[in-house]
């Protein structure tokens, strides 16, 4: 599902004006990256969290010129769905299409 599709099935249960509904969209996706750049965690009960994980520095390799590399410690975004989230996809879904691949 992309976002088109997104805000065409909210728009069409709830009745709100797609237009609406992508403004709204986006600015809780602007709030989420605002408030995660500030250092700070996204809780939202029932679906899950957006938390921010610290990778600590560790020595790569650029295999195109043969030398280690070190990598300085630095912080990703990631998301951890709720317990409830999970159970849910785990009884409803009993497979996956063809055409999608786990990443």
């Amino acid at each position: 599902m992309r976002k088109a599709d997104l805000v065409n099935a909210i728009s069409e249960k709830t009745g709100v004006a797609k237009v609406d509904v992508l403004v709204t969209l986006e600015e809780l996706f602007k709030e989420i990256k605002s408030t995660m750049q500030n250092g700070e965690n996204v809780y939202i009960r029932g679906f899950g969290s957006f938390v921010i994980k610290k990778r600590a520095k560790k020595v790569g390799r650029n295999i195109k010129k043969g030398k280690s590399i070190e990598i300085p410690e630095h912080y990703i975004p990631s998301f951890k769905p709720a317990k409830i989230f999970t159970e849910a996809v785990k009884q409803h879904v009993t497979s996956l299409p063809d055409n999608e691949n786990e990443d």
